[in-house]
C-alpha cells in the first residue's frame, strides 16, 4: 500500500514537471510573473477531455491543448505587449477569462472520463506502467527545451529575460520573444493539464487552482537541490523539484495532516525555499562574528 503510494506520488512529481518547465521559462527565463498558468492547467485538461469524452482520438486531444495553451499564453502576451497592460495584471486578467473559456468547452464543471481510451491507458494495455510514459514525456520535453533554448532564437529570448534593452539595441524584437515564450510556456502547462486529466480520469474546471505556485516551488527547490551551472542542469533541476514537491506533499499526508491543508503546506515550502538565500546569509554572519570573536586577545 505504502509503496503503491509513493509510486502514485513519483508518478505526479513527473507528471506536473512537464508543468514546472513552463512555469521556469516564464518565471526564471523571461522574467515574467505569469498568472496564466492557473487557467491555461484546466484548459489543456478540458480540451483533451472533451474530445476524448466525445469519441475523438486521445493524442489529437493532447495535441490540440498544447495549441489551446499557446493561445492562452499569446492573449497574455498581446495584453502585455501591444496594450501595455503589467505583466501581472495581464496573466490575472487572462486566467480569469479563461475559467468561463473552460466552462464553454466543457460545457459543465467536470467530465469523467471512465471506460474512455487515453494515452495512458493505451500504455497500460501494452504493459506499461503510467511512470514509464511521464518520463517518456518528460524527457523528451526536456530535451526539446534544452536544444531550442542553445538555438539562436533561444538565445534572444534568454537575452530579453536577462536584460531587455541589451538584445533590442541588437535589431532584436523583445516582444515577439516575450510572445514566444508566453505561448511555450502555456503551451507546456496546458499538456501537462492534458496528461493529467487522463492519468485522474477527469477533468475539472477548478483543477487549476494553485498550479502557479506548485510550479514555483518545484523551480525554486530544484534550483535549491541541484546547484550546477548551465541549461541543461537548472532544467534538470526543475525536474528534480517537481518530484521532491510531491514527496514533501506525501511526506505531510502521512504524518497525519489535512488534505485541505495541502495549499497551505505550498505556502509555506514556496516561502521557506525563497527565505533560505535571505537566512544562510544571517547564519554566515553569525559564524563570521564568532570566529572574531575568538580571534580578540584576551589581557
Amino acid at each position: 500500500m505504502l509503496w503503491s503510494a509513493l509510486v502514485g506520488t513519483i508518478e505526479q512529481g513527473l507528471i506536473y514537471g512537464v508543468m514546472a518547465l513552463g512555469v521556469y521559462i516564464t518565471f526564471r527565463i523571461l522574467d515574467f510573473p505569469d498568472l496564466t498558468v492557473d487557467g491555461s492547467f484546466p484548459l489543456g485538461a478540458a480540451v483533451a477531455a472533451k474530445i476524448i469524452a466525445d469519441g475523438g482520438n486521445p493524442l489529437w486531444g493532447s495535441l490540440l491543448a498544447i495549441g489551446a495553451g499557446c493561445l492562452a499564453g499569446l492573449v497574455t502576451g498581446i495584453l502585455n505587449t501591444k496594450l501595455k497592460i503589467s505583466g501581472l495584471l495581464a496573466g490575472i486578467l487572462t486566467m480569469t477569462g479563461l475559467y468561463s473559456v473552460n466552462l464553454r468547452i466543457m460545457g459543465r464543471a467536470n467530465i469523467p472520463l471512465l471506460r474512455r481510451p487515453t494515452l495512458v491507458s493505451w500504455f497500460g494495455e501494452r504493459g506499461l506502467p503510467p511512470w514509464v510514459f511521464f518520463l517518456m514525456v518528460l524527457l523528451l520535453t526536456k530535451v526539446l527545451m534544452d536544444i531550442f533554448l542553445n538555438t539562436e532564437l533561444g538565445f534572444a529570448l534568454r537575452a530579453t529575460g536577462d536584460n531587455e534593452q541589451m538584445p533590442r539595441s541588437c535589431g532584436v524584437n523583445t516582444d515577439s520573444m516575450k510572445l514566444l515564450g508566453l505561448a511555450l510556456s502555456n503551451g507546456l502547462v496546458a499538456l501537462s493539464g492534458a496528461l493529467v486529466a487522463q492519468y485522474q480520469g477527469f477533468a475539472d474546471v477548478g483543477m487549476g487552482i494553485g498550479t502557479v505556485v506548485a510550479g514555483l516551488a518545484s523551480v525554486i527547490i530544484g534550483q535549491a537541490l541541484v546547484r550546477f551551472n548551465g541549461l541543461v542542469w537548472a532544467t534538470t533541476g526543475v525536474i528534480v523539484g517537481s518530484i521532491v514537491y510531491r514527496l514533501a506533499i506525501f511526506a505531510a499526508l502521512r504524518l497525519g495532516l489535512a488534505p485541505t491543508d495541502l495549499k497551505l503546506i505550498t505556502a509555506i515550502l514556496v516561502v521557506i525555499a525563497l527565505s533560505g538565500p535571505s537566512w544562510r546569509g544571517v547564519w554566515e554572519k553569525l559564524v563570521r562574528g564568532k570566529d572574531h570573536a575568538t580571534d580578540i586577545p584576551t589581557a
